[in-house]
């Protein structure tokens, strides 16, 4: 007789780099004893870790030698993996909503679906918040996906094409490219792109050079890396001059265009190509999840031990929740080493769960941070 209908059931929504890990240690151990069913839902079929996104876009990494098949994971570690996305809650039934599955012509390939839950993790991750910049949303690239990342590459290929033309032609052909946020993805973001404009040659193109190639990092800010001390931002700021790269830092960003950025100050800088990598928020449907607490940028109010202010059977962890810090005015930082350390505290809590003990309090440990310029080349400090 199938007993797993009558398992505890863990549902864990997103897969990203927090919720995989979680879903897989859980999968291991209570997963893989019958102590209880996990289950990952996620819109995508393939994971790749969202900070290298930038390397896929810059083209110095192939993504599908760094993707995983989440059908693939489940099945080597216990788990079961359903594909879509999270649409709705209702908390007194325990269940959520499952948007319908569609082909590439529209066509329902799967109907909505209803999934139950006795506990209910939700680690959907963020994406880039605009701060309703005009211009931003209808002229910037973002690099929230793996499918942004590949159509930023593709366009940067179609650009540096249309650059070569010119300069075969003797027409103006310089490549400007601006980088919106100074944040740990639009420094590393403008290192690769550097790399790839010395690399130009082996597109084949001869007449477009390295020179050709202009690349500006731009941030409201006083200092690029404003999230880290600054003693690192001075030595990124070195390091991406040595770069040729253009740091602007304390300029303010009013309006983008589709040939231009106008700052604050009334300063403007043409830019063929604009990337927005400044700011985060939580995905705007979390608003609406059945009454549960979120803050202004969408984000879920979580309390000290993950579970969400209003629901002890629905936790929340990563970039899409608001964590209090002990002590300290800000909550837990959106880094990727945060939600590595939530979703190991989450697997001891959900085992105590099933004994019916209350969850583990998470303090957040900062372990330092490694910025990466180029091959030979990175910034940082480790364990403080």
């Amino acid at each position: 007789m199938d007993t797993t209908s009558e398992l505890h059931h863990v549902v864990v929504v997103g897969g990203g780099a927090g919720g995989l890990e979680l879903v897989t240690s859980l999968g291991n151990s209570v997963g893989r004893k019958k102590q209880a069913r996990i289950t990952l839902i996620d819109a995508s079929l393939t994971h790749v870790w969202k900070p290298l996104l930038h390397e896929v876009a810059a083209g110095s990494m192939d993504s599908s030698s760094n993707e995983v098949n989440y059908r693939v994971h489940a099945k080597r570690h216990a788990f079961e993996f359903q594909l879509g996305r999270m649409q709705g809650l209702n908390r007194d039934a325990k269940k959520i909503t499952v948007e319908p599955l569609l082909d590439e012509s529209g066509v329902v390939v799967v109907e909505s679906r209803e999934i139950k839950y006795d506990t209910l993790v939700i680690a959907v991750g963020s994406t880039a918040n605009d701060f309703g910049t005009p211009g931003a949303a209808e002229n910037c690239i973002f690099l929230d996906s793996l499918e942004q990342a590949r159509k930023f590459h593709q366009h940067l290929l179609n650009s540096y094409l249309k650059a070569e033309y010119d300069a075969e032609k003797k027409q103006k052909h310089s490549l400007d490219i601006a980088i919106i946020g100074a944040g740990a993805t639009g420094v590393e973001l403008a290192a690769e792109l550097h790399l790839a404009s010395q690399e130009l040659p082996v597109y084949g193109l001869s007449h477009l050079k390295e020179k050709d190639v202009h690349i500006s990092v731009i941030e409201a800010a006083d200092r690029i890396l404003p999230a880290l001390p600054e003693h690192l931002s001075s030595a990124a700021t070195r390091e991406l001059k040595e770069l040729n790269v253009n740091v602007m830092a304390g300029q303010r960003v009013v309006n983008i265009s589709p040939s231009d950025i106008e700052f604050a100050n009334g300063d403007r800088l043409a830019a063929n190509i604009k990337v927005w990598a400044a700011g985060i928020k939580a995905p705007e449907f979390l608003t609406q999840l059945d009454g549960l607490e979120t803050n202004r940028i969408n984000q879920l109010v979580v309390r000290q031990d993950l579970q969400t202010t209003y629901d002890k059977n629905i936790f929340a962890f990563g970039d899409c929740a608001s964590c209090p810090q002990p002590g300290k005015e800000h909550p837990v930082p959106p880094r990727a080493q945060a939600a590595h350390q939530q979703a190991s505290t989450l697997v001891k809590s959900i085992k105590l769960r099933l004994d019916n003990k209350p969850a583990l309090p998470y303090v957040y440990q900062d372990r330092g941070s490694l910025i990466s310029f180029r091959r030979y080349s990175s910034v940082g400090n480790l364990m403080g």
